[in-house]
C-alpha cells in the first residue's frame, strides 16, 4: 500500500509504502449505477429502511451519486436482505441490524454474507489488479482511452455531471472497471494518518481506526479540482465526513467476504 508517486511530490499521508495482508474477498466488477441504486431503495423503504438523501444519476447505467456513507452502508444492508443474505452493518455490540439513523457506533461483521463497502487495504489491493508499486491500475502513464477523468477544458460526457456508463473503460487485472475515475468511491476505513503511518502495517485484514471524522475516499473521479489526474493513482487517499452527499463525484461498489 502507498506510493512516492504523486505527481506534485510525494504524499505524507500515502507514506510509508507498506505491505499489508488481506483475507480472499470479492469486489463487484463495477460501481452500484443509478439503477440498481432505484431498485434497491424502492424495496428498502418499503421495508422499514430510512436514508438521508434518495440518490441521483446522470442515466440508468451511469454510477449513482448524491448519496453519503450512511446511505451505502445502509443500502448495502438492505441489497443484503433482500437477496436473502446476512446483513454485515449493526449497531456494535447490540447486533441490531442498521437501518436508519446515522450513528456513529456502526460495526461491520465481515464474516457475513452480506454486502459492504470495502475496507482500504481491499480496495486498494483490488484496484492495482495484481500489479505493485504503479502510479494506476495498469502502470505509470494514462490516457483518455483508459479512465474518466479531466486534464482539459474539454469532456466527453455531455452535460454535467460529467460521468461515464460503467464498463465505458478497460478493466484492470482483477476484471473490475473504473478503479481509477469517473466517480470517488466510499470505504469502510475512517481516515486517520496516525494509524496509516503507524500501525496499519503491523495487521492482517487491517480495517483501519475505531473512531473518526471522516470516512476514506478512493479512485479519483471525472473532475479533480486541482485539474489534474493525480487523484486516480491507487494510492491516492483523503477523508471526507461521512454526512457529505452534495457532490456529483462520489459514489460507492460493492464488496463481498464469500460469494454462494
Amino acid at each position: 500500500m502507498g506510493d512516492a508517486l504523486g505527481d506534485s511530490g510525494p504524499d505524507s499521508s500515502e507514506l510509508p509504502v507498506h505491505t499489508v495482508n488481506v483475507s480472499a474477498f470479492y469486489m463487484e466488477q463495477n460501481l452500484v449505477t443509478y439503477a440498481q441504486w432505484q431498485t434497491v431503495y424502492t424495496w428498502a423503504v418499503a421495508h422499514g429502511y430510512g436514508f438521508d438523501n434518495t440518490g441521483s444519476g446522470k442515466a440508468a447505467n451511469h454510477p449513482v451519486y448524491s448519496v453519503d456513507w450512511y446511505d451505502a452502508m445502509k443500502w448495502c444492508n438492505a441489497r443484503s436482505e433482500k437477496e436473502g443474505l446476512s446483513p454485515c452493518y449493526t449497531t456494535g455490540p447490540s447486533g441490531v441490524v442498521i437501518r436508519t439513523g446515522n450513528s456513529s457506533l456502526v460495526a461491520c461483521d465481515f464474516t457475513a454474507s452480506g454486502y459492504r463497502l470495502p475496507s482500504e487495504a481491499e480496495w486498494e489491493k483490488a484496484a492495482r489488479g495484481g500489479l505493485s508499486g504503479k502510479r494506476f491500475p495498469w502502470g505509470d502513464v494514462i490516457t483518455h482511452s483508459q479512465a474518466n477523468y479531466w486534464n482539459d477544458p474539454t469532456y466527453n460526457y455531455g452535460a454535467w455531471p460529467f460521468s461515464s456508463p460503467v464498463g465505458s473503460f478497460p478493466a484492470n487485472g482483477y476484471g473490475l472497471f473504473d478503479m481509477s475515475g469517473n466517480v470517488w468511491e466510499w470505504c469502510w476505513d475512517w481516515n486517520s494518518a496516525n494509524w496509516y503511518h503507524q500501525s496499519e502495517a503491523t495487521l492482517s485484514d487491517c480495517r483501519g481506526p475505531n473512531t473518526g471524522t471522516s470516512r476514506i475516499l478512493r479512485g479519483g473521479c471525472f473532475d479533480s479540482s486541482s485539474l489534474d489526474f493525480d487523484g486516480l493513482r491507487c494510492a491516492r487517499r483523503f477523508g471526507y465526513y461521512p454526512v457529505f452527499n452534495w457532490n456529483a463525484s462520489i459514489g460507492f461498489r460493492c464488496a463481498r467476504s464469500s460469494v454462494p
